[in-house]
């Protein structure tokens, strides 16, 4: 059995959207700071970061319409300092089951999809192939762009834009039932040149509409480079009470 990490690796300095709390890292104890009698030691280190940074899991309270959560639960009454007394990504199971992945870069012959290239249902339905999409899986939407993920302000994409599903792909999902649904760019949908994320329409159609949780920053280059296409798919956030999304590792695991 082998399996695929398929989160980016977490540093300062990594890309982020710049409406989130930077990550930052720091080791505030050395080793001999304080020696223990008989000479050991230990290290010990500090984390600071927005729970969207990095490769993170949205959960259904991170976006509002109308003032209106998944499901009509309002968010004034549910939101708090504390955070969210509903929807929060403590609300979210572990997931262990079938993973699908739709290389749509390979699709079109192609490492990494063009920058603000917007993914379409028949691209999904054409990078599914013969492959059924069952109510229950997982499904991660290849682009190629995680290979840019050391690239700094490419991969944020402020002035090019970044390829991603669109509204017809995400309704596509929707119509197969998917559980969760993952990405290689930071806000998971296609961004076109220079807009930024003023407008993101897929993130209300799958967190707010269709209840479907959205892994943001995935590292899916390694399943293009091996070919594959269908796994056992493991997502476990951290059991953050009220928060609006968590950081997670999720695996691939391939017989």
């Amino acid at each position: 059995m082998k399996v695929f990490d398929l989160a980016q690796p977490m540093r300062r300095g990594m890309p982020q959207s710049p409406n989130h709390p930077a990550y930052q890292h720091a080791l505030v104890r050395r080793h001999g700071d304080m020696v223990r009698e008989g000479g050991g030691s230990a290290a010990s280190d500090i984390l600071v970061l927005g729970t969207h940074v990095g490769t993170h899991v949205d959960a259904l309270a991170h976006v509002s319409q109308d003032g209106l959560l998944h499901g009509g639960v309002v968010a004034a009454d549910v939101q708090s300092d504390a955070g969210f007394a509903r929807l929060g990504i403590d609300e979210f199971p572990p997931y262990v089951g079938r993973g699908i992945f739709l290389d749509v870069a390979a699709l079109h012959g192609a490492e990494i999809l063009p920058a603000g290239y917007e993914v379409t249902a028949g691209d999904l339905e054409a990078a599914a192939g013969d492959l059924e999409i069952n109510p229950g899986d997982a499904v991660l939407v290849g682009t190629g762009w995680s290979r840019r993920f050391g690239a700094g302000a490419d991969f944020l994409g402020t002035t090019d834009g970044v390829p991603g599903p669109g509204p017809e792909a995400a309704r596509w999902l929707v119509g197969r039932g998917v559980a969760v649904t993952g990405a290689e760019t930071i806000a998971y949908e296609r961004i076109a040149p220079g807009a930024g994320h003023a407008n993101l329409p897929v993130h209300r159609i799958l967190l707010v509409e269709a209840g479907i949780n959205i892994v943001e920053t995935m590292l899916l280059s390694e399943l293009a480079d091996a070919g594959i296409r269908e796994f056992q798919f493991i997502l476990a956030p951290l059991r953050l009470v009220g928060a609006t999304g968590s950081p997670v590792r999720p695996l691939a695991v391939v017989p």
